[in-house]
């Protein structure tokens, strides 16, 4: 008898709180703008402070890994005793990383910014995806892809706002922004308000949900993580090293260097929506496979040509690579329900975090072999996507 994974769920007892999505999106894009602003401002920071690419790479990871160790932490403890009145006190943590940026003058400040903006992002992914799921009436795919469109749009926006307001004005500008993170806090108590009173009831319709065998679920999360792995070693290659190797090898300015990497960004946050919009009609798995099987082709031909080409691919490219993102999560959140800050945890923040081990170790071989190497390596990465061939179809629950 073959357990499978069904296609909806019954959580849709309420309608889609299309309000609260909209603010839990907005206070992602908040969230990652912040944590784009630190990606865009490297070429800056190399400058002003003399860093290595491995210096660079240890920044990621500073954020990355502080993000990632703490994320399935609070996952886990939110899921046994929700809380979703911390939510303004992540943002908080992001603004006061965000001031340490515009103003530190020691690379070990620059690192302690970097961590308070990943302590941030700690507190804020897993309770807010149990929110948006709260909120989404059944349309789970839908307020997967609205949340996290919020956040790509984010990291899209970041590298402009550092192109046209911190390079022209200095690193000091970045202070400003620290504005968006006391609104955002404000608004979050509004959320955490709302969400408290859906808690109890979710709490009782998640205890009625189907459970699946044990080595189903071990086995298909693992299969997830890894894929959810090796999407973001190549996001973090992306968001780290892209604009030095358009500099490198196009020989574009700060300013060129920002508008290719947002154009991988923005494609990204259209995959997002694209892909749970997508995913709610036809399935999560098929989403997956369509992303693993559709963006191959194009990273392999990334590193390989001219500057509009790039360009081009990189919308490409982004597209499709975030629109299995929503799917993954979702399809998640089905095998272990009422785990919703657990699985934010770990495909938010473990394999995120994994993704910046990988960028601090990119850094050291974009270091000794070139940047171009870097990217001809990454290139190959979504090969391992074919892995989805064991997760389980969908269609039927478990003894249909």
């Amino acid at each position: 008898m073959r357990a499978d994974i069904p296609t909806s769920g019954p959580m849709a007892a309420t309608g889609t709180a299309w309000g609260i999505l909209t603010a839990i999106s907005l206070c992602h894009m908040i969230n990652d703008v912040m944590q784009s602003m630190l990606a865009a401002i490297y070429p800056l920071l190399q400058v002003e402070f003399s860093l290595t690419y491995a210096q660079i790479g240890v920044m990621t990871f500073a954020f990355q890994v502080t993000a990632s160790l703490l994320q399935p932490l609070i996952g886990m403890a939110t899921d046994k005793h929700p809380q979703p009145r911390s939510l303004p006190f992540g943002m908080a943590a992001t603004f006061c990383g965000v001031l340490l940026l515009a103003f530190a003058h020691r690379y070990e400040m620059l690192l302690t910014g970097a961590m308070l903006i990943g302590v941030g992002s700690a507190v804020f992914h897993p309770e807010s995806s149990r929110v948006a799921r709260l909120a989404s009436g059944g349309r789970f795919g839908t307020a997967q892809s609205l949340f996290q469109m919020g956040g790509n749009f984010g990291q899209s926006l970041g590298p402009l706002l550092a192109a046209f307001i911190v390079v022209p004005l200095g690193r000091p500008a970045v202070a400003w922004f620290a504005v968006a993170a006391a609104l955002g806090s404000a608004m979050l108590w509004h959320v955490g308000g709302w969400a408290e009173g859906r808690r109890r009831a979710a709490t009782a319709r998640a205890d009625t949900m189907l459970r699946y065998p044990r080595d189903l679920v071990i086995r298909s999360i693992a299969v997830l993580a890894v894929l959810t792995f090796t999407k973001n070693i190549y996001t973090a290659s992306m968001s780290s090293y892209f604009t030095f190797f358009t500099i490198e090898k196009f020989g574009l300015g700060p300013q060129g260097a920002q508008m290719m990497l947002f154009l991988f960004l923005g494609g990204m946050a259209a995959g997002v929506i694209l892909g749970g919009i997508v995913g709610d009609r036809i399935g999560p798995l098929r989403v997956i496979w369509f992303s693993i099987l559709g963006v191959l082709p194009f990273t392999l031909l990334l590193p390989h040509v001219g500057l509009v080409a790039t360009g081009v691919l990189a919308v490409i490219v982004g597209l499709i690579l975030a629109s299995a993102f929503p799917a993954i999560v979702v399809f998640a959140q089905e095998l272990v329900p009422g785990r919703t800050g657990t699985i934010a945890g770990l495909f938010f923040g473990f394999s995120f975090g994994m993704g910046g081990i990988a960028a601090a170790a990119l850094g050291v071989l974009a270091d000794a072999q070139g940047i171009e190497t870097v990217f001809l390596l990454c290139s190959f990465l979504p090969i391992l996507g074919i892995l989805t061939i064991f997760l389980p179809r969908p269609g039927r629950l478990i003894g249909g």
